[in-house]
């Protein structure tokens, strides 16, 4: 369980920092962050950068920083944080692209780490049989998929 919160809380981190630097690039240049031209923009609903940074900077950002925050301090409640920004993650990679009309190798990276930050925060909401891990188990077990995996 160790190496499942400190994986976790490396992720969090790590999209966190880079997230809140990305973020604040749309915010303080909404025409040109970091070298994107608003050009990039022409088919989604945006004129500038400026919305998507905030967006960015305050959900993707501060979000994993807060879930790596409550990693660290052990909050009961962790894995439901974990797992909410997880999936802000990777629907905020799947939208950017949709919007962009483009896929590039950072949408696949983060949108892997989006997806085992899920994988790792459902892994601590099953140790913990916080809701709804427990109705998921009742399921298995009325299907017999539960004595299935056991065998």
């Amino acid at each position: 369980m160790k190496l499942v919160r400190r994986l976790l809380l490396f992720f969090h981190s790590f999209v966190g920092i880079g997230a809140l630097a990305g973020g604040l690039a749309a915010i303080t240049d909404p025409y040109e962050p970091m070298g994107v031209t608003v050009d990039a923009l022409k088919l989604s609903p945006f004129n500038s950068f400026l919305i998507p940074g905030i967006i960015l900077f305050t959900v993707i950002g501060l979000g994993n920083i807060i879930a790596a925050i409550t990693l660290w301090k052990n909050f009961k409640y962790q894995g439901y944080m974990s797992s909410v920004f997880s999936w802000a993650l990777v629907i905020w990679i799947v939208v950017q692209c949709i919007m962009l009309q483009d896929i590039v190798a950072l949408h696949i990276i983060y949108f892997v780490i989006g997806l085992v930050e899920a994988f790792l925060s459902a892994i601590i909401l099953f140790k913990q049989g916080l809701f709804p891990t427990g109705l998921i188990m009742d399921l298995l077990g009325k299907s017999g998929i539960k004595e299935n995996l056991k065998n």
